[in-house]
C-alpha cells in the first residue's frame, strides 16, 4: 500500500469499525475484519508490513479522537474474549506485537521532533501513538508493564501545544493502569513518578491536575503508601482556601479574595481531587487527630458555592462533585440536597452551574459502575470464598438512594433551551436506568418527549432507552405514551425560539416525519394499543377537555405525519374523527346559541324578519330539536348558495350578539379543535388516496385483515391548517375584537351549523336532494377550511373506488352506525 491511499483506507476502517455494536451478522463481520486487518500476528522479518499496520492504526485512532475510543475497546475485548479458552492466541501475540512496535515508533518520532519541518505532524503521530498504547493498557495493562519505565520520562514533557498536554495525560493514564501492576519497581523510579506528577499538580490547569492526581492516587494507594507525601500537598492547599474564606467572612468586598482569585479557583479544585482519590479521615494521613476532614471539607467548599462570583461557585461544585466520590453518603446532607436542587429547578439559574451539577451526577455514576464492574471481575475470581454480590447490592442501594433524591429535579432539566442542559441530564438517566437504580416508567414519558430533540444523537439516546425498556417491561410504553406526547409538547415549547410562532409537531425538513413517529412505530405493532392510543389523543380535541389550541396543533400534525402502514390505521381515525365532530360539534353550537339567548332577554325582541332566523340560531333547547327533527326536504335553505342569504344570516346573527365578547372568543377557542378534526381527516382522505365511500363503509369491528392492505401514499400532500395558524399567531384569545373579527367568528359559526345540518349520509333522501345535501355539507367544509374544493384525490386501487357514491370531502355519517 502506497502512502497517499491511507486516507482512504483510513476513513474506510473508521466507517467499518463504528459498526462493532451493530446487529450480530455486522459486529461478526467487523470483528472477523480487523482480526485479519490488525489482529494477525506479523512475521518478525516483515517490518514494512508492520510499520503500515501500525500507520493504519494510529490513523484511525487519530481520526476519531473527537469521537470517542469505545470502539476500540469494544473490538479489542470483543477478540481477546474469543480465545480466552484457545490453546493458540494468535490475537494477544498480536497485540504483544504492536504494544511493543508501538513503542518503537513513540521513540522515532520523539527523535524526530527536533526537525523543525516536520515537528507537526510527528507531534501528532506521538500523541496518536501514546493514546492507542493507553487504550491497550485499558483492556491488557499486563501488555505495557515492561514498558512502563520507558513511559515515565514523558512525565517531563515541556508544555507548549495541545499534544504536549495531550501526552503528559495519556502517559499518566498508562503508568495509573500499569504500575500497580509491576513486580517490585525500583524505589527511584517510584519516587521518581511522585515527584513528577507533583510538579504537574502544582504547574498545570485542570486536566493534567486531573489526570496526575489520578496516577498519584494509584501508585500511592496500591504501591509506594506515600502517604505524608499526599498529606502535605493536600495541606497546602486546604490550608490555602481556609485562609481566603477567613479572610473573606470578615470583609466580603475586601480586594484579596480578587487578587488571589487564580490561587482559590486552583485549590478549590486541587482539594476536590486529592479528595477523590483520598480518603483523608484514614489514620495514615490524619494521625491521631479527632477532626472529620470530610466534614471539614464539606464545610469549605458549600462556603464557596455561594460566591457572588459565578467561576468561584463553578469550581467550588467541582471540588464538591470530587469529594461525593469519594464519600456518596455527603450528598444526602440537607444543604447538599438544597443548592443541588435549587440550581436544578431555579429557571433563571445560571446554565454552567446546572450543567455542572448534572456532570458530578454523572460523574458519580460512572464511577460506580466502573466500581461495580471491578467487584464483578473480583467476585468471579474468589467466588467461591465470599459473597460478593451482597456488598455490590449495599453500593447500588446508596446509588438508588441519591438518584431518587435528584431524580425529579434531573428530569424537569429536559425542558430548557440549551441543548447542552438537555445533554447531560439525558447521559444521568442513561446511566441510572442502565445501572438498574429505579424503576423505569416515571422516565418513560420523558424519554418519549427527548425523542422528539432536534439533535440526532440525543433523539437516538432517548429512543434506544425506550426501546430497552420496552424489551423488559412490555405495556410500559404504551401506558405513558398520551403523556409523553404531551410532555414533548412542553418540551418543544421550551426549545421553541421564537415564541410567537406556533409549536409544530413535525421535522421541518424533507421528511416532513411526526416528532412522535418513534412512538408511534413501537405502539402501532399491538392493535390494541394503537387504537387505545390514537382515541386518547383524539379525545384531547374533544370540548369537555379544555385542551390548549396549540397543543391540538402539535397533536394534530403528529396525528398527519405518523408513519401509518395498512389503510386500517387513518380509517380508524377518521371514523372517530366523526363521532367527535357528531358530538363536540353540537356541543359547540349549543353553547353559542345559549350565549345569544340570555343576551337577547336584556336587550330587545328581534323583528319578524328575524325571527326564523333566531329560531334556528338562538331558540331554546326544545326550539332546535323540533327544526332538526322535521324532514330534511322541509328544512330551510339547504343549499342556499346566495351570497346575499348568507349575508342576511350574518347580520341576523350579528344583531343578536351579546355586548360581552367572551363568549366569541370561547366559540373561536373550542371551534379549533373542530376546525383541526375537519383538516387532518381532510389530510388523511388525500394522502392516502380514500373515498367517502371508503371511509363510510369502515367498520372498527371488522377483522383486521379486511384492512391490512398497505397504504399507498401521495407525494407533496402537506399539513397546513391555515385558521388555527392564523389564530394563534394573531394571539386571539388576548387580543381586542373588532367588528371584522366578529363577522368571521358569526361565518364560521353559521358554517358549523350548516356543516352539522348535513352530517348524516344521504341515502334515505330522495334521489333529487342527494347532491343538494352533499353540495351544502362541502360548501360548509370548503368554507370552514379556508381553502379550494375539499374533493378527494382520485383512488388508486379498486377497492377504493366510491361505486357511485358520494366522493364529496365531506364528513362521512355517524348515526346510521
Amino acid at each position: 500500500i502506497e502512502q497517499p491511499t491511507f486516507p482512504k483506507i483510513t476513513e474506510m476502517c473508521v466507517k467499518m469499525i463504528r459498526r462493532v455494536n451493530d446487529e450480530e451478522g455486522i459486529k461478526k463481520l467487523v470483528n472477523e475484519t480487523f482480526q485479519k486487518l490488525w489482529f494477525t500476528p506479523t512475521p518478525h522479518h516483515d517490518k514494512e508490513a508492520m510499520t503500515r499496520k501500525i500507520l493504519n492504526i494510529t490513523d484511525v485512532v487519530a481520526a476519531c479522537r473527537d469521537t470517542g475510543y469505545d470502539w476500540f475497546e469494544q473490538l479489542l475485548q470483543n477478540l481477546l474474549k474469543s480465545e480466552e479458552d484457545a490453546s493458540y492466541k494468535p490475537v494477544k501475540k498480536a497485540c504483544t506485537q504492536l504494544v511493543d512496535n508501538l513503542v518503537e515508533h513513540i521513540l522515532k518520532y520523539e527523535e524526530s521532533l527536533s526537525d523543525s519541518d516536520n515537528k507537526g505532524v510527528n507531534s501528532g503521530r506521538l500523541v496518536a501513538c501514546i493514546t492507542t498504547l493507553f487504550l491497550f493498557s485499558k483492556i491488557r495493562p499486563q501488555l505495557m508493564v515492561k514498558h512502563a519505565m520507558t513511559m515515565q520520562p514523558y512525565l517531563t514533557t515541556k508544555c507548549s501545544t495541545q499534544n504536549d498536554f495531550m501526552v503528559i495525560c495519556n502517559v499518566a493514564k498508562i503508568l495509573e493502569l500499569v504500575v500497580p501492576l509491576m513486580e517490585h519497581p525500583s524505589e527511584t523510579f517510584l519516587a521518581t513518578i511522585e515527584e513528577d506528577l507533583m510538579k504537574l499538580i502544582i504547574k498545570y490547569g485542570m486536566t493534567v491536575v486531573q489526570h496526575c492526581v489520578s496516577c498519584l492516587g494509584a501508585v500511592v494507594n496500591k504501591v509506594t503508601q506515600n502517604y505524608k507525601f499526599v498529606w502535605a500537598c493536600f495541606n497546602r492547599y486546604y490550608g490555602a482556601l481556609s485562609k481566603l474564606k477567613n479572610q473573606h467572612q470578615e470583609d466580603p468586598n475586601s480586594t484579596i479574595l480578587t487578587a488571589n482569585k487564580p490561587a482559590l479557583l486552583r485549590s478549590l479544585f486541587t482539594v476536590g481531587a486529592l479528595c477523590r482519590h483520598f480518603d483523608f479521615d484514614q489514620e495514615d494521613f490524619k494521625g491521631n487527630s479527632k477532626v472529620n476532614i470530610k466534614d471539614k471539607v464539606l464545610e469549605l467548599l458549600m462556603y464557596f458555592t455561594k460566591h457572588s462570583d459565578e467561576e468561584v461557585q463553578t469550581k467550588a461544585i467541582i471540588g464538591l462533585g470530587f469529594a461525593f466520590i469519594q464519600h456518596p453518603s455527603l450528598m444526602f446532607e440537607q444543604e447538599v440536597k438544597t443548592l443541588y436542587n435549587s440550581i436544578l429547578s431555579d429557571k433563571n439559574c445560571s446554565v454552567n452551574l446546572k450543567i455542572q451539577v448534572l456532570k458530578n451526577l454523572q460523574t458519580y455514576l460512572q464511577e460506580e459502575d466502573t466500581r461495580m464492574q471491578q467487584a464483578d471481575r473480583d467476585w468471579k475470581k474468589v467466588a467461591k470464598q465470599e459473597d460478593l454480590k451482597e456488598m455490590g447490592d449495599i453500593s447500588s442501594g446508596m446509588s438508588s438512594s441519591i438518584m431518587q433524591l435528584y431524580l425529579k429535579q434531573v428530569l424537569e432539566a429536559f425542558f430548557h433551551n440549551q441543548s447542552n442542559v438537555r445533554h447531560f441530564a439525558l447521559n444521568v438517566i442513561a446511566l441510572t436506568l442502565n445501572q438498574g437504580l429505579i424503576h423505569p416508567v416515571q422516565c418513560v414519558p420523558y424519554l418519549i418527549a427527548m425523542g422528539t430533540d432536534p439533535e440526532p444523537s440525543m433523539r437516538n439516546k432517548a429512543d434506544q432507552q425506550l426501546v430497552e425498556i420496552d424489551k423488559k417491561y412490555a405495556g410500559f410504553i404504551h401506558m405513558k405514551a398520551v403523556a409523553g406526547m404531551k410532555m414533548s409538547y412542553q418540551v418543544q415549547q421550551a426549545i421553541n425560539t421564537c415564541p410567537k410562532d406556533p409549536v409544530r409537531g413535525f421535522r421541518h425538513d424533507e421528511s416532513s416525519s411526526a416528532l412522535c413517529s418513534h412512538l408511534y412505530s413501537m405502539i402501532r405493532g399491538n392493535r390494541q394499543h394503537r387504537r387505545a392510543f390514537l382515541i386518547s389523543l383524539l379525545n384531547l380535541f374533544d370540548d369537555t377537555a379544555k385542551t390548549e389550541v396549540n397543543m391540538l396543533l402539535y397533536i394534530a400534525d403528529n396525528l398527519a405525519c405518523f408513519p401509518y402502514q395498512t389503510q386500517e390505521e387513518p380509517l380508524f381515525i377518521m371514523h372517530h374523527i366523526d363521532i367527535t365532530l357528531s358530538v363536540s360539534g353540537s356541543n359547540l353550537l349549543q353553547s353559542f346559541k345559549e350565549s345569544m339567548v340570555k343576551d337577547k332577554k336584556k336587550e330587545r325582541k328581534p323583528s319578524s324578519d328575524e325571527e326564523t332566523e333566531s329560531d334556528s340560531n338562538s331558540g331554546s333547547g326544545s326550539e332546535s330539536e323540533e327544526e332538526a327533527s322535521k324532514p330534511r326536504r322541509l328544512r330551510k335553505r339547504v343549499d342556499s348558495d346566495s351570497d346575499s342569504d348568507e349575508e342576511n344570516d350574518i347580520n341576523a346573527v350579528m344583531k343578536c350578539l351579546p355586548e360581552n365578547s367572551a363568549p366569541l372568543i370561547e366559540f373561536a377557542n373550542v371551534s379549533q379543535g373542530i376546525l383541526l378534526l375537519l383538516m387532518l381527516k381532510q389530510h388523511l382522505k388525500n394522502l392516502c388516496g380514500f373515498s367517502d365511500s371508503k371511509i363510510q363503509k369502515y367498520s372498527p369491528s371488522e377483522s383486521a385483515k379486511v384492512y391490512d392492505k398497505a397504504i399507498n401514499r401521495k407525494t407533496g400532500v402537506h399539513f397546513h391548517p391555515k385558521q388555527t395558524l392564523d389564530f394563534l399567531r394573531s394571539d386571539m384569545a388576548n387580543s381586542k375584537i373588532t367588528e371584522e373579527v366578529k363577522r368571521s367568528i358569526v361565518k364560521q359559526y353559521l358554517d358549523f351549523k350548516l356543516l352539522m345540518e348535513h352530517l348524516d349520509p344521504d341515502e334515505e333522501e330522495e334521489d333529487g336532494e342527494v347532491s343538494a345535501s352533499t353540495n351544502a355539507r362541502n360548501k360548509a367544509i370548503t368554507s370552514l377550511l379556508g381553502g379550494g374544493s375539499p374533493k378527494n384525490n382520485a383512488a388508486e386501487t379498486e377497492d377504493d373506488e366510491s361505486d357511485g357514491e358520494d366522493r364529496g370531502g365531506g364528513t362521512s355519517g355517524v348515526r346510521r352506525r
